[in-house]
């Protein structure tokens, strides 16, 4: 706690934040920066919804500032802090504070909110004075010490503040209703005299917490202020209790006041201006009447809002000569550099990119697949060829090309439980794993041996149809390998028993494609291998990869660019998009079922015993 209680901040000031407001956060770190703090003046930022940590800057450094769910969490671990700045809404805004109140290290509440109920306002003002306390607001936007401390988004941005020399302390303190005229008396100030010492807006509603004649009473009581300055409004009384004070001589301080609101005058009827409070009920509520009164109490009026900042220059000039006032020195602030956010935004600097994005773009208003809306994809049946052909190709592909890799999907999408891929993602999921995890195993079986002879196949018979080489040269150049064919042979299937699979396929190319050079070359190799042994058929791997390649031709890619995508390894990514539908629903069949863990039996294995010949 403070030693004098008219002093409510000062550079040691720790305040609490609740509600994750990051960017009134921001602005108090860099106010305290430019007063060269020495620690920042937010502890922590009390968040309903999580916990955590906060990262933001103080000055050119990053720093984390902690965050808690609870008033009595933050308190517990921050008891320095004194001041509670509650950004919590209207409807929640009395229960914070009120909490805030019952706190024994807060000492200072400030209500941001406007709309509070005007019952739950006097009651939590009616505690606060109960318990010595002080609240500002509600509907405020808070205030300044200059050179110490600041509320929230009180001042504006940096350069208002800088402009208005707020980094230091002046000589002259005002009290204003308005948070929005706030940073207009900054400036005034700021250009008349030697600048602010502290401002603050009580707020608009008709019963604030603290009233104008509360804050006037520090003034009166701080030595280094030696003006007040006040802003009143239309509607209310409480610039009376002010004029009363000056009446009985309690306000010894040069008070230059303006109550704003004597325009009302020229309208027809009754006018309610912006704040709850701004409605004249009586006469005596009027513009015209407060600031009569005022100059009858001895206070200091202009005529108009036009020759405020002219009385009080002559109000400072006049105590500047008269030795009453010693001109505060100018102080140069650090430089805070600009966020690189609103530097990118006003063209200030540059910055190289770290990734290259060629297929989607989420920055406007709606997601595009290269460059198509994705109202438009679904609205036009793209499908999820289509949906490829954009992501993959970055190409919007003809029907036939689309129906084709819809096709494919299909017929990848399983081959049972007892495949590699699968058994492994069944294992998975009976030993409890999740979804994610278990096709996660799955998945990564698929390889040389197991799917990943599409690409394989593709890569094979593209170069030896590329370069202009017979199918024999294919067969003959393999065997002296001593390497099987990819795409060519089958376990079960063969040319008495044909892969349904493989005939459908082909059957759609040679009605659809504009051309099946690779098909034609992949079969006429199978001619040779099926004379061999009738197994070594072209299998639904070695289908789908060359007739990928022919698709590829066919949309006018160029031999160099079915090179590209194939060793991309784009072809194996279509076995894993439809294999990946069968894994999930294998894992989902297990789960389902409550399948327990598996154990795989003994009799399915051989074991070696000591001395055993081991079998190659």
């Amino acid at each position: 706690m403070r030693k004098n209680n008219y002093r409510l901040f000062d550079k040691r000031t720790q305040a609490l934040i609740y509600g994750y407001q990051i960017n009134a956060i921001q602005r108090m770190l860099d106010f305290d920066y430019i007063c060269r703090r020495e620690t920042p003046s937010v502890s922590a930022i009390i968040n309903p919804t999580r916990g955590g940590l906060h990262k933001c800057f103080f000055g050119t450094r990053e720093i984390l500032l902690p965050m808690y769910k609870t008033i009595e969490e933050a308190t517990t671990e921050h008891p320095e802090a004194d001041v509670l700045i509650n950004f919590a809404s209207f409807r929640s805004a009395y229960a914070v504070s009120l909490e805030g109140l019952e706190t024994d290290s807060i000492r200072t509440i400030v209500i941001i909110a406007e709309g509070v109920p005007e019952r739950e306002t006097r009651r939590l003002g009616a505690l606060a004075r109960q318990k010595r306390k002080w609240i500002i607001g509600p509907s405020t936007v808070g205030g300044i010490v200059a050179g110490a401390f600041k509320i929230g988004n009180s001042g504006g941005t940096t350069g208002n503040i800088i402009e208005s020399r707020l980094y230091r302390p002046g000589s002259v303190a005002y009290i204003s209703k308005s948070g929005g005229m706030s940073n207009e008396i900054n400036n005034i100030i700021s250009r008349n005299s030697d600048g602010v010492c502290e401002g603050f807006a009580i707020g608009g509603d008709r019963y604030p917490c603290t009233t104008f004649l509360d804050h006037i009473k520090r003034y009166e009581a701080n030595p280094d202020i030696r003006i007040i300055v006040l802003l009143g409004e239309v509607g209310g009384t409480d610039e009376y209790q002010v004029i009363d004070a000056l009446r009985e001589g309690s306000i010894t301080k040069p008070l230059v006041a303006w109550v704003i609101g004597s325009c009302s005058k020229f309208f027809p009827s009754e006018v309610q201006f912006g704040h709850a409070g701004a409605r004249a009920a009586s006469d005596s509520e009027t513009a015209e009447a407060k600031n009569q009164a005022f100059r009858d109490a001895g206070a200091i009026v202009p005529q108009s809002f036009d020759d405020f900042d002219q009385k009080i220059r002559e109000t400072y000039q006049k105590m500047l000569k008269e030795g009453t006032i010693k001109p505060k020195p100018e102080v140069k602030p650090p430089h805070i550099p600009m966020d690189y956010n609103e530097a990118l935004r006003t063209g200030t600097v540059r910055k190289p990119t770290s990734f290259i994005s060629g297929i989607s773009d989420d920055r406007g208003d709606e997601l595009t697949y290269y460059g198509v809306p994705i109202s438009k994809i679904i609205q036009e049946g793209c499908g999820i060829g289509g949906v490829i052909g954009l992501l993959w190709f970055k190409r919007t592909l003809p029907k036939w090309a689309t129906h084709f890799l819809e096709m494919v999907l299909q017929i990848t999408a399983d081959h049972g439980p007892a495949v590699s891929g699968a058994h492994n993602a069944i294992v998975a999921a009976r030993a409890g794993k999740d979804l994610v995890s278990s096709m996660t195993s799955g998945l990564l079986t698929i390889g040389p041996r197991f799917g990943g002879a599409v690409n394989d196949a593709a890569a094979l018979f593209r170069r030896y149809y590329d370069e202009g080489k017979k199918p024999e040269t294919l067969v003959k150049d393999m065997k002296a390998k001593g390497v099987n064919i990819p795409g060519i042979g089958h376990r079960i299937k063969s040319v008495s028993n044909p892969d349904r699979r493989v005939e459908i396929l082909i059957q759609y190319a040679r009605n659809h494609f504009p051309s099946t050079g690779y098909l034609d070359f992949a079969l006429a190799v199978e001619e040779i291998t099926t004379s061999k042994r009738n197994n070594l058929i072209l299998n639904v791997d070695g289908c789908i990869g060359v007739l990928c390649c022919d698709l590829l031709r066919g949309i006018g890619c160029d031999a160099g660019e079915v090179k590209k995508f194939i060793d991309l390894e784009a072809l194996n990514a279509l076995f894993v998009i439809g294999r990946s539908i069968g894994l999930v629903g294998h894992i989902l069949d297990q789960r389902n079922s409550k399948q327990g863990l598996y154990r795989h039996p003994f009799d399915d294995i051989f074991y070696l015993k000591p001395g055993d010949t081991e079998i190659p």
